[in-house]
């Protein structure tokens, strides 16, 4: 038979035990049977693997960590977090499992659920990604204070974000592990949407490094030996213009560009650039430059 894990000293002293309706959280064993998946787990694949190797620990040891749920109606209930959990006690046929109950609207499940995810290991990339523009779009988070909810950099958060913007078919091969996110960040240099799914095949199909990729981007944006070079021009920028690229990319909050007018044409005008994750995105940086004076 399997044993039935406790909440420890620690643990029992801050969840309280029973059916008290009064309480923010109660704990309880559900039956597994009476217990659905989140519809909004940010993890969309369970590697079979690490799932086996949880379940044998359930088999021999019992669920040690009691999983989080919500009641929704009827005695049934909803994971908030802890879905690897419950499926591991499925599959070795427990009856029940031992459940912290909370009392908790969506918008609170799919924080929960979110965070708890995004603190282990195991998500992919692009369900990392998922997971963060999720809180973003239901909780209003900048990118900033999203990062200090999650415990991450705002470098590594914006950055995840940008995953989100590749092709598909590069997405599926950074889920499959064929490319890394070093990768998906060079590609990402490439406007070019045919070219980013030409590079990510390559390093899928040719095992290229990083740093093969990036030579190889390198040269492609290189002249070709088939057109006559082009004068060369100064590669340095103003300093101010790059300064002012800084200002505006911190006070909006996404990268933003600058390109000055050709001093040799009368006809060309500058261009800023600014670059949104989606509509949510660009409807938060639109709110940011009406409401703002100046930067």
């Amino acid at each position: 038979m399997v044993r039935k894990a406790g909440l420890g000293r620690g643990l029992g002293s801050l969840i309280p035990q029973g059916e008290s309706e009064a309480r923010d959280a109660t704990y309880r064993e559900i039956p597994t049977t009476h217990i659905r998946p989140n519809p909004n787990q940010p993890r969309k694949t369970f590697d079979e693997e690490t799932l086996s190797s949880l379940a044998a620990s359930v088999a021999a040891m019992g669920v040690i960590q009691p999983i989080l749920v919500k009641e929704i109606d009827d005695a049934m209930y909803e994971i908030i977090a802890g879905e690897r959990r419950w499926r591991a006690a499925r599959r070795v046929g427990l009856d029940t499992i031992p459940a912290i109950v909370q009392l908790a609207d969506a918008k609170v499940s799919l924080e929960h659920a979110l965070v708890e995810n995004l603190h282990r290991d195991d998500l992919n990339p692009i369900e990392e990604a998922t997971a963060y523009q999720s809180l973003i779009a239901e909780f209003e988070f900048t990118h900033e204070t999203l990062a200090a909810r999650v415990g991450k950099s705002r470098a590594v958060v914006t950055n995840s974000l940008r995953l989100l913007q590749l092709p598909a078919a590069a997405q599926r091969l950074l889920v499959e592990k064929r490319i890394s996110a070093g990768h998906a960040r060079i590609i990402l240099g490439t406007p070019d949407r045919l070219a980013q799914e030409r590079y990510a095949k390559r390093v899928a199909d040719e095992g290229l490094s990083v740093r093969a990729l990036e030579e190889l981007v390198k040269n492609d944006s290189g002249p070709s030996p088939l057109r006559q070079p082009k004068k060369p021009t100064t590669q340095f920028r103003p300093a101010g213009i790059v300064e002012l690229e800084k200002l505006l990319t911190d006070s909006l909050e996404a990268r933003v560009v600058v390109q000055l007018p050709k001093t040799d044409s009368a006809t060309t005008r500058g261009k800023v650039t600014i670059e949104f994750q989606n509509l949510e995105d660009l409807k938060r940086i639109a709110e940011q430059i009406a409401t703002r004076e100046e930067f």
